[in-house]
């Protein structure tokens, strides 16, 4: 192989070079040339103007310092080229490699992703060098620290947003995150992801609650009213009290349907069974859960109640607790049964704050738990799939009534006038 002239006075030797290397080199030699023509490009649109010796007002003007750039292929050194505009008013910044900049979109962007999943802000060196190479520069525990700042103000942001979408669907559930400053150990988040008419799942909030009151899920739900929340014909959730009496007590939920989670419900009631019984029971549990009919639903509680009434009647009160709400989805789409039978997006969005808690031994002040579970759940929003059944979201708005999951009649409601 024959050497490769970078710089036009030395020349190396690519077979002596590892994959890295030749990289970074090639990176270098791509960023030299692309900031050369866009020098060249703006002086050649100034090439006519003149002062009044007849100088060119815009010429070269030798290069600056050397600087790292940290990108993806590895940490490289570049003299950028430098631009002697006199014009009044008039000064020459690359769009390419503007002033100060020390890091690639695509390295800046690593940074949340691996601190989020969980890698300390001190252990960034260490980890990124390798990859980077040994002077990756702007990839320490203080760049952590700013980015924690920016999420505190992109939070705020975005709980003052106007909620202009109508959600047909709200999910609502408390998750418990550990913290490690303040008295309490740990932080109850309230949070609500919604179904829009097109069916896609979108965060609506994020609020940290005393213990899932209904007064601190009255203050989170009022302030989404506030900002032009409309209310859902659906909320799925779990057996907190606290969620269930503010949906009571708030006049604007008076046509949305309650539908409580089958997850937290067959936990419930298998925890007041001995475990040699528990798996007989939850497959008639599931059978419940999976019927094709309200009345097929009805006939397997039955079943379910003959079974352990007798020696276990904790158990067969807690399936009745609540029962309506455990099968309202019967009154709505079969194709979204599914989606609406659980509380499962929020439960498996959360899965990787819990990783990241798990790794740190919790987040450091509420403020961070709220912050760092905001930017996961928004990181996962980007992955998550449209509903099934689309379709009849719209139908639904417009006043669609079901029966079992289908279709029966069209009735305009206040909702649908809402739409």
């Amino acid at each position: 192989m024959k050497p490769l002239n970078f710089r036009g006075d030395y020349q190396i030797d690519l077979v002596s070079l590892s994959l890295d290397e030749i990289a970074r080199l090639g990176a270098k030699k791509l960023l030299t040339q692309a900031l050369a023509l866009e020098v060249n490009e703006y002086i050649e649109r100034s090439s006519s103007l003149r002062d009044d010796d007849g100088l060119r007002q815009v010429v070269r003007n030798g290069r600056s310092k050397e600087r790292k750039i940290t990108t993806g292929s590895g940490t490289i050194t570049v003299r950028a080229p430098r631009v002697n505009d006199r014009r009044d008013g008039n000064s020459f910044c690359s769009r390419i490699l503007p002033p100060y900049l020390r890091k690639s979109a695509n390295v800046e962007s690593i940074l949340p992703v691996l601190y989020l999943k969980g890698l300390s802000g001190n252990a960034f060196g260490d980890a990124l060098s390798g990859l980077l190479g040994d002077d990756a520069g702007g990839l320490s525990a203080s760049s952590i620290s700013a980015l924690k700042k920016q999420w505190y103000e992109e939070l705020d942001a975005w709980r003052q947003r106007p909620i202009d979408e109508h959600y047909v669907y709200l999910w609502a559930d408390g998750v418990n995150i550990k913290i490690r400053i303040g008295e309490d150990k740990k932080l109850c988040l309230l949070v609500i992801v919604g179904v829009t008419a097109e069916g896609k799942k979108e965060v609506v909030a994020v609020e940290s609650g005393y213990r899932e009151s209904a007064q601190a899920w009255s203050m989170v739900f009022k302030g989404l009213f506030a900002r032009g929340l409309k209310p859902p014909l659906l909320i799925i959730g779990d057996g907190a009290l606290g969620l269930w009496s503010a949906v009571d007590e708030l006049p604007e939920f008076a046509a949305t349907r309650s539908q409580r989670c089958w997850v937290h419900k067959i936990a419930n009631v298998l925890d007041k069974l001995p475990k040699r019984l528990q798996p007989k029971a939850k497959q008639l549990l599931h059978d419940i859960m999976n019927a094709e009919t309200r009345d097929e639903a009805e006939q397997s509680r039955q079943m379910f109640a003959n079974s352990f009434d007798d020696k276990y009647p904790k158990a067969v009160r807690s399936l009745n607790e609540g029962w309506d709400e455990l099968v309202t989805f019967f009154d709505f789409p079969a194709q979204h049964w599914m989606h609406i039978r659980t509380t499962n997006p929020i439960e498996s969005a959360f899965a990787t704050v819990k990783l990241r808690t798990k790794t740190t031994k919790g987040s450091g002040s509420p403020q961070m738990a709220e912050a760092m579970a905001l930017k996961l759940l928004l990181e996962a929003q980007k992955r998550w799939n449209k509903i099934r059944g689309r379709e009849h979201l719209h139908i639904m708005l417009q006043g669609g009534i079901y029966s079992d999951g289908e279709l029966v009649e069209t009735r305009p409601t206040r909702l649908a006038a809402q739409a």
